[in-house]
């Protein structure tokens, strides 16, 4: 089907209070196969509130109703798509769908892992009712300011509304009567669970089960080859210029300056709600990015490697192996909390739980001998306790396959 022949329908949804109109870019016809995408739902009201993308466009999200037994059950994706740390690089996100919702099209959940509605590939989260959250503001759903572009056009900054205002909205249709939910996020996505889990769990009653998931969000504050904290200091950006501010834990402020407190390190010690941590231990995004950036590699001698691992040769797997121990040693605090779940396989891949020749196929990385699904599901459900998987070091993991995906 070709998704430039979207069109735009308006809708009105009732609720309690004022009407107020909801945009829903559907697609137009039906497909029995591949099956249909699943429409843009805009948040036309939330721009009253500010909660608006990078270039004043009003946010989204998709959702596909859930049945039978999952009919109460929600489970709520974060969408990743990393960061912008400056006025320059915020400004060209703009014309893109990662700051603007006039590029946003629907999308399939079929195929999409955690997202898919097939009980034989999605088995305890399929007839759910299942969202995906789009990301439009450069800073994991959790900024609050504005600036001024070059052209004169005002820079919204506004994640931390975004975020406020979907939820405002999905509670009212439905979510407010949860008996179980999930917030999951995908990277930039994973980072913004780890934000707003406790958040999230306190919008419901006490006796509902609410758990957050992040998927390849554990970012290390770590050096690179070179020896610099180039990272850290692109995360300073994004802290400084987008007041990220307000979702840090205050204890951490009291104590530790602003981007120490937004790296997951430091976020997990203040997380209350249990959380299943979802990350290669050998993230070939934080390879490539934080560990190996083009920066710190001016002769070009680990390009080969950060494009595959099986090109490193022994020295560079070597440093691959440290940032693996550091990662581990970063995660000590989740290890001992007992409600917490962990999955850290040695595969060169970034972000699992949405793609499913990841989440559960044939192909599947697997510890314990159980895919990512399989492990997920008993520690939501609490069919085991103690779920915490950690892999030995790369390539010690026969199924992880040279298909996962890679993602910019």
């Amino acid at each position: 089907m070709d998704v430039t022949a979207a069109v735009l329908v308006l809708v009105l949804l009732s609720f309690s209070g004022p009407l107020c109109p909801r945009l829903v870019r559907a697609s137009p016809s039906p497909s029995p196969s591949p099956p249909e995408p699943v429409a843009l739902t805009l948040l036309a009201c939330a721009t009253e509130k500010g909660a608006v993308c990078l270039d004043g466009t009003p946010p989204g999200y998709h959702l596909q109703r859930g049945s039978g037994s999952g009919s109460r059950s929600w489970l709520i994706h974060l969408e990743g798509g990393a960061w912008c740390n400056t006025v320059e690089s915020c400004s060209d996100r703009r014309m893109s769908m990662l700051g603007s919702s006039n590029f946003m099209k629907p999308i399939q959940f079929a195929g999409s892992g955690i997202l898919d509605s097939d009980p034989q590939l999605n088995p305890d989260f399929y007839n759910w009712n299942r969202v995906r959250v789009r990301y439009c503001d450069g800073a994991s759903f959790s900024g609050d300011a504005e600036a001024r572009a070059r052209d004169g056009s005002i820079l919204h900054f506004r994640g931390l509304r975004i975020y406020e205002a979907v939820i405002d909205e999905l509670m009212k249709k439905g979510l407010a009567s949860a008996t179980q939910a999930l917030l999951v996020g995908c990277s930039a996505g994973g980072l913004a669970t780890l934000l707003h889990c406790d958040d999230f769990r306190a919008r419901f009653p006490q006796e509902a089960s609410v758990k957050c998931l992040a998927d390849a969000g554990f970012f290390l504050n770590a050096r690179d080859i070179s020896g610099e904290r180039s990272f850290r200091s692109a995360f300073d950006g994004v802290v400084q210029l987008q007041n990220i501010r307000k979702v840090l834990p205050k204890n951490c402020l009291a104590n530790k300056d602003p981007t120490e407190c937004f790296f997951p390190a430091e976020l997990i010690k203040s997380i209350h709600t249990p959380v299943f941590i979802l990350n290669s231990a050998y993230d070939s995004s934080q390879i490539r990015y934080i560990l190996a950036p083009d920066s710190s590699d001016p002769d070009k001698l680990w390009l080969s490697c950060k494009d595959n691992i099986k090109n490193c040769n022994s020295t560079q797997t070597q440093v691959l192996h440290g940032f693996r121990n550091a990662m581990v040693n970063d995660m000590k605090v989740a290890q001992v909390k007992e409600d917490w779940g962990m999955f850290i396989d040695s595969c060169f891949t970034h972000c699992q739980a949405h793609y499913g020749v990841s989440w559960n196929s044939p192909i599947s990385p697997r510890l314990g001998n159980k895919t990512i699904a399989e492990v997920v599901g008993d520690w939501y459900t609490g069919r085991r306790q103690g779920v915490k998987y950690n892999d030995c070091e790369y390539p010690c993991n026969p199924t992880c396959s040279s298909l996962l995906p890679t993602p910019p």
